[in-house]
């Protein structure tokens, strides 16, 4: 029996979700280029669930669908306001939230299309709300109700801040989220899709991929990113900074991909996004670390920066708490986790792979008393 460590190169599924073929990410055959610099993230949503872009008519009404399922059960936020909160990861929280509210879904157990689809809808509408809500009330405030005129990226925003966010803001935000949506058969939709195969229910599957995303080696990276940045400070250090990892053989998050060669398709949208947020904000010196840091890693190891990268100094220019980073992954990421878990359903087989035995053979069984 053949095998290979972590499924690398390994053809596990057929999806029509996205793509990445030589290097060129695709959402149902649309460049990533093209959608984000052009598409709102809510074009992005339907495409990836229905398998073409909306017209006005249909891209209003599910725009509308999502802010009017935004709002959630009271009963969310007072759990929340229970947790421990000094000590608990946003991601920690989210997953916990996630898997509530299904408790709260008369639906939550059906794996029919048309009900899965609603309750797509809800958990890809809710999750910004209790990303948004925990991170108030662990400051001591109040969640934010959502604008029903708003965009989901502003909304987002709004939320978070209880102000309406600047263009500039939004726009940053929305193409962030069409970056993150989906990305073939990554760590945590591999896990959704696991999970729903055995007809488990939607929420089991997304608390599933929320679990797989908080590690550091898959949606955990771009907070530690900002951690490394946070700790080189100015742009003067990076050298010696990134030296002293390489001596020491430690891993430079935000660099490297397994499926890429080229580099990262995504990476520069969000570099150009952070050099623009940097501009206006006026606190540069994240970007320009940001800029040292890629030339010496480029430079000294041939590694590109990754989707994890940019979107850091993007995060953080946009006033956003560093470990709130992996959860907004989530809140993109929904989007790519409800395409695939719709898909799933629609064709389901059990995901049961074999693994190749390298333990003890044929050993005797030695009685109690004799050992």
């Amino acid at each position: 029996m053949s095998q290979t460590k972590g499924l690398e190169g390994v053809v596990a599924t057929t999806s029509s979700v996205s793509s990445i073929i030589d290097d060129v990410l695709t959402y149902q055959g649309y460049h990533i280029d093209d959608l984000a610099e052009k598409s709102s993230f809510e074009e992005v949503v339907y495409l990836l669930w229905n398998g073409q872009l909306p017209n006005k008519e249909e891209l209003q009404s599910f725009s509308q669908q999502l802010v009017e399922n935004m709002e959630v059960p009271e009963e969310i936020f007072n759990y929340m306001k229970a947790y421990p909160i000094a000590d608990v990861h946003p991601m920690a929280a989210l997953r916990t939230a996630v898997s509530q509210l299904g408790l709260y879904d008369a639906e939550a157990d059906a794996s029919d299309i048309e009900t899965a689809k609603r309750i797509a809808v809800k958990l890809q509408a809710k999750i910004a709300t209790v990303v948004t809500g925990f991170a108030r009330i662990r400051e001591g405030k109040e969640p934010v109700a959502p604008k029903k005129d708003l965009s989901f990226a502003a909304n987002f925003l709004y939320m978070l801040n209880g102000e309406q966010p600047n263009e500039t803001a939004t726009d940053a935000f929305n193409k962030a989220l069409v970056l993150h949506a989906d990305h073939e058969l990554n760590a945590s939709t591999f896990t959704a899709r696991v999970c729903v195969a055995t007809l488990s229910d939607f929420y089991s599957g997304i608390t599933a991929a929320i679990g797989a995303l908080k590690g550091p080696l898959h949606g955990g990276a771009n907070e530690r990113v900002m951690g490394m940045l946070s700790e080189i400070d100015t742009p003067e250090n990076v050298d010696s900074y990134i030296q002293d990892m390489f001596d020491k053989k430690e891993k430079v998050m935000g660099f490297g991909h397994r499926v890429y060669k080229n580099g990262d398709p995504r990476a520069k949208h969000l570099r150009e996004m952070s050099k623009k947020l940097a501009d206006i904000t006026g606190e540069d010196k994240w970007y320009e670390m940001s800029l040292a840091v890629e030339k010496k890693v480029t430079d000294s190891k041939g590694l590109l920066p990754n989707v994890d990268f940019y979107s850091a100094s993007m995060y953080h220019s946009l006033g956003i708490d560093h470990d709130l980073f992996t959860p907004i992954f989530a809140v993109s990421r929904v989007s790519g986790w409800n395409a695939h878990i719709l898909e799933q359903y629609s064709d389901n087989r059990l995901i049961r792979p074999r693994a190749e035995y390298v333990g003890p053979d044929k050993r005797s069984y030695v009685p109690l008393e004799e050992r």
